[in-house]
């Protein structure tokens, strides 16, 4: 991933700090979802038109169309959204806070995951206390981000084990732990894997968690990570009950 960062930006990134890395990453995600939204918008215009030319057919080819075309519109739906994601991490964006019901996010998350925990023979857990306060934050994002450490956790695990979610709250913030049966984290190297390209797999991105951290802290949020009793990790994120919209306000 370094090496596709310094071809598409000119720069070699390899001994850059950290924060450097960050910016830089911020620019070629910038570029990204520029490129991409030209496209994006000319594909959606087209299969608009398709739509009009298929109305003009018979009723059993027009239905068989139609639905193949639904499932292209929704792929170009999740690609504008991803854009969208990307422009939030390239900068300063406001956040979409709406209310969020717990339950239903960490069910949404999971439901996603069971098909691929069950192959591998990993347990989805979820321990919530009640009763939860009101919470407010991006809904979109928040779901990237457990979504991300879900899957960090999978990776971990890689085949019979568990994984579980824990949330409570207290008066000012919402609690997420995420717990797993894996191997845990090295001591060595519990500050680096927020850092963006760091990975210890062959085929990893380094991005997972470093997404994760971009988008607690752009909830005026926390997280970090430790080893369970025994084995395993737990990644601790603290979300304010009702962070501001724009990582920028105070």
């Amino acid at each position: 991933m370094e090496s596709i960062l310094a071809q598409a930006l000119g720069q070699e990134v390899g001994q850059l700090a950290a924060s450097e890395k960050q910016h830089l990453l911020s620019r070629l995600l910038a570029r990204l979802a520029h490129e991409i939204r030209n496209p994006l918008s000319s594909l959606d215009i087209h299969v608009q038109l398709l739509e009009e030319d298929i109305e003009q057919l018979a009723p059993e080819s027009r239905n068989k169309l139609l639905d193949r075309l639904e499932i292209v519109h929704g792929e170009i739906h999740r690609l504008e959204i991803i854009v969208k994601q990307f422009l939030r991490l390239a900068g300063p964006s406001e956040l979409a806070l709406e209310p969020v019901a717990t339950e239903k996010l960490v069910g949404h998350v999971f439901a996603l995951l069971r098909p691929e925990a069950a192959d591998r023979g990993i347990e989805l857990r979820l321990s919530i206390q009640n009763p939860l306060p009101p919470f407010q934050a991006d809904l979109s994002q928040l779901t990237q981000a457990m979504l991300n450490l879900v899957i960090n956790s999978l990776q971990a695990v890689e085949r019979n084990g568990w994984i579980e979610i824990a949330v409570s709250a207290n008066d000012s913030c919402m609690s997420f732990e995420i717990a797993d049966s894996g191997p845990g984290v090295p001591l060595e190297k519990a500050s680096a894997i927020f850092e963006p390209f760091y990975t210890t797999r062959a085929e990893g991105t380094g991005l997972g968690l470093w997404i994760v951290q971009q988008i607690v802290g752009a909830h005026q949020g926390s997280v970090q990570v430790a080893n369970r009793p025994g084995a395993g990790a737990v990644f601790s994120l603290q979300i304010p009950l009702s962070p501001s919209r724009s990582r920028g306000e105070k």
